[in-house]
C-alpha cells in the first residue's frame, strides 16, 4: 500500500531522529510542522463549503451596502473612472468633459422666459420647477437684504456652525441637524437662514445684467432617491452594469442621505440663456459671475474643478453651497474646497 506525501516526510523525520542523534531536535521541530501543516490542510478540505458561503455572505454584504460602493471600487480618494469602447469618462482631467458622455452633443437650444426647460448634462429634460429670483425681486422694491455674517477681523470658525456642516458620502446628515425651511416661490424651498444672502446675491446679479434661475433648492430624501435612481437607470441603458453605474451615479448625484439639498444649504443655479447643468455653464456669463462674487454673499463654489479626488464629485459649476462670508471668502481666495477648509481650519 502506498503511503501518501505526509505519511513519508513523517516517517523521514522519525528515521532522521534515530539514526542521527545529534540531529533529533531539528527532526522534532520537522515532525512538529509536518504535523501541524497536514492537520490544517485537512481542516481546509473538510471545511471548504463553510469557507466558500462566508466568503460569498461577505462579499454580498460589502457589494449591497449603499455607502460600499465609492469606497469598495474607487480609488482611495473615492473618485473612479471608467473606460468602454466608444467612450472614455474621466475622473480628474480638466481637458475631459466627464458629464457629457455623448459623442454628437446636442446643441443647446434657447429658450424664452415661458419655456424655459432644465435640461441635465445629456440633454435629458429634468421635471423641477423653476425660480426667476430677479422677478422676485420686483415685489421686494428697494429692500435692502443685510448679512447675518457680517465681516470681522478676527477669523473664528466653530465645528458645530450650522453654516459649516460638513455633508458627504462619509459625513452622512448628523441626525441631529435641524433647520427652518423658507419658501422661494411655490414649492420651491430652502433653509430660510440664507435667504438674505441669497437674494443679495441675485439683486447684485441683475445690476450686473447677469440673470440668476434657480432649478434645484431644497429637495427631501424621497426626491433624491429619484434622482441617483434615474442616473444609475440612465447609466445602465448606455451598457453599463449595475455596479458601474452605481460608481458613476455617485459621482454625479449625491448618495441620498448625504446631499447638501437635503437640508437646504445647496442651490443649483442657471441662467436664462443656458440651461444645461453641464461644465459649459461655467463658460457662461453667469457662471463666470458667480465664481468671482458667490463669496460675497456666503456662498462657495462647493465642487471646484481638479478637486474632484477630494470632493469624489465631478466638477459642477452650477452647485453652490452656503457657508457664511466670512468662511466663504477665506475658501474661495484660498482655492479650497470645503473638505480641504475643514482640515485646515476645524
Amino acid at each position: 500500500m502506498h503511503k501518501k506525501f505526509h505519511e513519508k516526510i513523517k516517517d523521514y523525520f522519525i528515521n532522521m531522529g534515530k539514526n542521527h542523534r545529534i540531529l533529533l531536535p531539528l527532526a522534532v521541530v520537522g515532525l512538529f510542522l509536518t504535523m501541524f501543516v497536514t492537520r490544517i490542510c485537512m481542516y481546509c478540505k473538510k471545511a471548504s463549503k463553510r469557507f466558500a458561503c462566508a466568503a460569498f455572505i461577505l462579499c454580498c454584504f460589502f457589494m449591497g451596502s449603499s455607502f460600499a460602493f465609492p469606497s469598495f471600487f474607487a480609488t482611495d480618494s473615492g473618485f473612479v473612472s471608467v473606460e468602454g469602447e466608444n467612450e472614455t469618462i474621466a475622473a480628474v482631467n480638466s481637458n475631459l468633459d466627464f458629464a457629457n458622455v455623448a459623442e454628437n452633443a446636442t446643441p443647446v437650444p434657447e429658450y424664452s422666459d415661458a419655456d424655459m426647460v432644465i435640461r441635465d448634462e445629456s440633454g435629458v429634460l429634468l421635471d423641477t420647477d423653476i425660480v426667476y429670483l430677479d422677478d422676485m425681486l420686483d415685489k421686494f422694491g428697494d429692500v435692502t437684504y443685510e448679512s447675518e455674517d457680517p465681516a470681522s477681523d478676527e477669523i473664528v470658525f466653530e465645528a458645530d456652525d450650522w453654516r459649516l456642516v460638513l455633508i458627504n458620502k462619509q459625513h452622512p446628515i448628523p441626525d441631529d441637524y435641524e433647520f427652518v425651511l423658507g419658501t422661494l416661490s411655490g414649492n420651491m424651498k430652502c433653509d430660510e437662514r440664507i435667504m438674505n444672502d441669497l437674494f443679495s446675491m441675485v439683486k447684485a446679479a441683475k445690476e450686473d445684467e447677469i440673470k440668476l434661475v434657480i432649478c434645484s433648492p431644497y429637495r427631501d430624501l424621497d426626491r433624491q432617491q429619484m434622482l441617483f435612481d434615474r442616473k444609475i437607470n440612465a447609466y445602465m441603458k448606455k451598457g453599463y452594469s449595475y455596479m458601474d453605474a452605481y460608481k458613476l451615479s455617485s459621482q454625479a448625484v449625491t448618495i441620498p442621505g448625504a446631499s447638501e439639498h437635503q437640508v437646504g444649504l445647496a442651490i443649483d443655479i442657471v441662467t436664462d440663456n443656458y440651461t444645461y447643468l453641464d461644465e459649459g455653464f461655467a463658460d457662461t456669463d453667469a457662471g463666470k459671475w458667480l465664481k468671482e462674487h458667490c463669496a460675497e454673499y456666503g456662498f462657495i463654489l462647493r465642487y471646484p474643478q481638479d478637486k474632484e479626488n477630494i470632493t469624489s464629485i465631478e466638477f459642477e459649476p452650477w452647485h453652490f453651497r452656503y457657508v457664511g462670508r466670512t468662511a466663504a471668502t477665506v475658501i474661495m481666495n484660498e482655492n479650497l474646497c470645503l473638505e480641504e477648509f475643514w482640515e485646515k481650519y476645524l
